[in-house]
């Protein structure tokens, strides 16, 4: 039986590229110790998915003569999982072999009747012992497919896997590897892609997933928890912007305004050397991606219903011609960036920074006390303080300039991302309903607030792209006067959007605080 955990990076590697892998000094200098062999590996679960849904993968892998039978349990962590391996006769599952207490709660005699095969995967399997300074790793590449019986998918993918030595190696060396072979950091395994490609899930848009957090559980370890499950959703979202999938860019913004907001919540905690570098890539992709969504949303909702109104205003279509290139031009731009060097080490930079950033190490004892404090305690403050920061800009919502009301939908973003965060912190029916109450009124606050920041950045828009159709067009007051409409339907609109942003705001005023225990 092997040690129940396994630490390891999974890279996505281009299959353009797999040829010139051997060329990669890395791999080069290890490839008189290399071991490959062919791997065929059976996934199994119940009829209703009974061990996916609950977080674990049991497969029977055939290599080299031996039948390997491998139980696999999520730790939180990317990067660390539970991992049980026991060698059986055949290619049926043996839960006598299985001695991992995570199968206990699911009734093991029962399991046993109910299991079958679901998918399985055929791969060419290469291993390089790679040997650093009090450090030993194993890269694998791996090169096949994954089939489900309704399909199949390529598999193209390098793993490395901590076997002696301190994970800020691992991270080093993935890192020169991924640069060097063009790959990215991958979020799915095998057995999550096969479950995908079984549901018939394609690339669509990743919304981010619900966080199991303890009320116990000490700050610093909610605090990565958080931060992995945002960093997740922005590269989960990847294949579907490649795809041209429309909200692809809409929910990789989510997940970076996500991790963004954790990193405030946690100011002492995520404070090092590294924060400041982490913040300002994260602004830089944010900015790639925002003019996409922008136009997105400026010309499905504005300039869409007035073009089928209008549809023989002077220069309304000629601008809507122009506001649709522009668009297309931003959606171009948010592709270059998430298929960028920068992008991709932008993912292995955070996620480096999660798993063994300086963080981790408290400068102080008090420091250290207040990472180590129960996150119930800490997250209790952090709700109380951002409460009374809407509530005081909140009272004077009529007073505020744009730049202040895009400052207080911030701020009611941030907490409402926060109260998402904390779905499982506050227990108990009298907090969940009260919780729910309490979403509900930031979804509606936030909604009348991003309205009115909406309204901004179309009279914004609407002007620039008018000033610039204006100096290539022959007949420039057509469009200018096109554009004058637009800004001026917006205009109209911000009356009743305040009035709708105050009711909304009163509303969540008057809510009783949740987290708070009576």
């Amino acid at each position: 039986m092997s040690s129940p955990k396994e630490i390891e990076i999974k890279l996505q590697l281009p299959s353009a590229n797999f040829a010139r892998l051997h060329a990669i000094p890395l791999i080069r200098r290890a490839g008189k110790s290399k071991q490959s062999e062919i791997q065929n590996s059976i996934y199994f679960d119940t009829k209703g998915l009974k061990l996916n849904r609950s977080g674990l993968t049991l497969r029977i892998r055939h290599a080299g003569g031996r039948y390997i039978q491998t139980i696999k349990s999520d730790q939180g962590s990317p990067f660390e999982r539970g991992e049980w391996e026991a060698e059986v006769r055949d290619n049926r599952p043996d839960l006598k072999h299985a001695a991992a207490p995570v199968l206990e709660p699911l009734g093991i005699k029962k399991l046993r009747k109910r299991l079958r095969p679901v998918f399985e995967t055929r791969v060419q399997h290469t291993t390089y012992p790679i040997r650093r300074k009090n450090c030993d790793i194993a890269l694998t590449i791996d090169r096949g497919e994954i089939d489900a019986g309704v399909g199949a998918l390529p598999l193209c993918e390098a793993e490395l896997e901590l076997k002696r030595g301190d994970k800020a190696r691992l991270f080093e060396v993935a890192r020169a590897f991924a640069h060097a072979a063009s790959a990215e950091l991958a979020v799915k395994s095998k057995s999550q892609r096969g479950y995908e490609l079984l549901a018939g899930e394609d690339a669509g848009a990743a919304r981010g997933e619900a966080i199991e957090i303890a009320p116990d559980m000490p700050a610093k370890d909610a605090f990565r928890a958080i931060a992995f499950a945002c960093l997740k959703q922005i590269i989960a979202n990847k294949p579907a912007i490649v795809a041209s999938e429309r909200d692809g860019i809409h929910q990789m913004r989510i997940g970076l305004r996500r991790l963004r907001a954790a990193i405030s919540l946690f100011p002492d905690i995520a404070a090092d050397p590294t924060e400041r570098k982490i913040k300002a890539e994260l602004k830089w992709l944010t900015g790639e991606l925002g003019p996409a969504r922008e136009f997105d949303v400026f010309l499905n909702r504005v300039v869409a219903p007035l073009e089928r109104s209008h549809a023989r205003l002077t220069g309304m279509q000629g601008l809507s011609h122009d506001l649709a290139d522009r668009r297309e031009a931003t959606i171009a731009r948010a592709l270059a960036a998430v298929c960028s060097k920068r992008f991709r080490e932008l993912t292995l930079d955070v996620a480096r920074w999660l798993e063994t950033g300086g963080w981790w190490e408290p400068p102080s004892k008090p420091a250290r006390e207040r990472w180590e404090e129960p996150i119930e305690t800490v997250a209790r403050a952090q709700l109380k303080r951002r409460r009374k920061k809407i509530r005081k800009r909140g009272r004077i919502l009529e007073k505020l300039d744009p730049h202040a009301r895009h400052k207080l939908r911030i701020e009611a973003k941030k907490m409402r991302y926060a109260t998402e965060f904390y779905k499982t912190v506050f227990t108990g029916k009298k907090q969940e309903k009260r919780r729910a109450a309490f979403l509900s009124a930031l979804k509606d606050m936030q909604d009348c607030f991003g309205d009115l920041n909406d309204i901004a950045v179309h009279e914004q828009l609407a002007t620039g792209i008018a000033e610039a159709s204006a100096a290539r067009s022959s007949r420039p007051s057509r469009r200018v006067f096109a554009a004058g409409l637009l800004t001026g339907l917006e205009e109209a609109r911000l009356k009743p959007a305040l009035a709708a942003a105050r009711q909304a705001f009163c509303a969540f005023e008057k809510l009783r605080p949740y987290w708070r225990q009576t």
